[in-house]
């Protein structure tokens, strides 16, 4: 087949799970063309997978503070170059559209008459799982931003609902780990609070993966460039991570067994309703500002879940090689199976 696969590049948990999406249709013959938006290119890194890919601007949440800003988001979303983008991108010619929440193809495709595919933890959304209070217009954002005629929702658990697992790398699990080597990655947050912060903690050694380069003096913590392969190897042997309330960071912290102290952007529904599901599992703690008690009680707790997840993109692939047939209960609890 040949498909059209576009991809909301604000975080980078939607780019994680389209490159391991990308492997397995690569390795399953198809032909596909990906499209990134809301992010400016020179931002993005590691993306030779993708091959040569494409980007617009689209639509972006403006973060301020560790909190979404929705009237700056407005006031910068730039409507007309967005109308302009949807009105002008080639789909034709195309088997299959997929839309990872990317707004500006799934609009062009539905203004088209077009059939879109939605992959990714927002179209969970639509099902009932744990929900945080928010205000109607993230529950409007939350419809309207990607609209898919059919979606495959991801998320860590079932809620006994028709959604799949997370869609990540299944790595071995590590074989040593250093106790006290704490990654942290809070990009929406004020990075020298962070810095600050942290160093009110000399006996722990925190890797901290930040947007922006700044100074710091403290033998307690290193500061890197962001980077999905040194993110990965720090990721692999650490023994938590302290980060927002993302789905797809939280999912590989899970496969790995590592503990997880989430701080979710305030008036971000899906990053409060993830923290709230990783409270109602136990799969992690939450602190809802960046508080030193909260990172003090969680530095000295052990607990951690480990989830061996299956392949969910090979099984995703294979039914689209299928023809994408209707989706059967048996073949959700077939995939849910495989957890452990």
């Amino acid at each position: 087949m040949k498909i059209f696969y576009a991809v909301q590049a604000t975080g980078n948990g939607h780019i994680t799970r389209a490159r391991v999406m990308a492997r397995e249709l690569y390795a399953a013959g198809h032909e596909v063309d990906f499209l990134f938006t809301g992010r400016p290119p020179d931002k993005l890194f590691d993306m030779q997978i993708f091959n040569h890919y494409r980007c617009r601007a689209g639509l972006t949440f403006n973060t301020d503070k560790g909190r979404v800003n929705y009237l700056k988001t407005v006031l910068q979303s730039h409507p007309i170059q967005f109308i302009k983008e949807v009105k002008n991108l080639p789909l034709s010619g195309y088997d299959l559209i997929i839309s990872d929440f990317e707004p500006v193809t799934a609009w062009a495709a539905t203004l088209k008459d077009l059939p879109v595919l939605g992959i990714g933890h927002q179209y969970a959304f639509k099902h009932t799982i744990p929900r945080a209070k928010a205000d109607p217009l993230a529950h409007l954002v939350m419809q309207y931003f990607a609209p898919a005629q059919n979606h495959l929702g991801l998320h860590w658990h079932h809620f006994g609902q028709p959604i799949l697992p997370p869609i990540i790398e299944t790595p071995e699990p590590p074989k040593s780990v250093q106790q006290n080597k704490i990654i942290v990655y809070l990009p929406f947050e004020d990075q020298r609070k962070v810095v600050a912060l942290l160093s009110t903690f000399p006996d722990y050694d925190f890797y901290l993966y930040s947007p922006e380069t700044i100074p710091c003096q403290e033998r307690c913590i290193t500061i890197k460039p962001l980077s999905r392969e040194g993110f990965q190897r720090d990721l692999h042997d650490c023994a938590g991570i302290i980060s927002n309330a993302g789905f797809e960071l939280a999912s590989e912290s899970l496969q790995l067994g590592k503990k997880i102290l989430a701080k979710p952007l305030h008036m971000q529904m899906e990053q409060l309703s993830n923290a709230m599901a990783l409270e109602k599992l136990s799969y992690g703690r939450v602190m809802h500002e960046l508080d030193r008690d909260s990172i003090a009680s969680w530095l000295h707790d052990d607990h951690a879940t480990c989830i061996t997840y299956p392949n969910v993109a090979k099984a995703i692939v294979q039914w689209l090689g299928n023809g994408m047939p209707k989706i059967e209960p048996s073949w959700i609890e077939q995939i849910w199976a495989q957890v452990s």
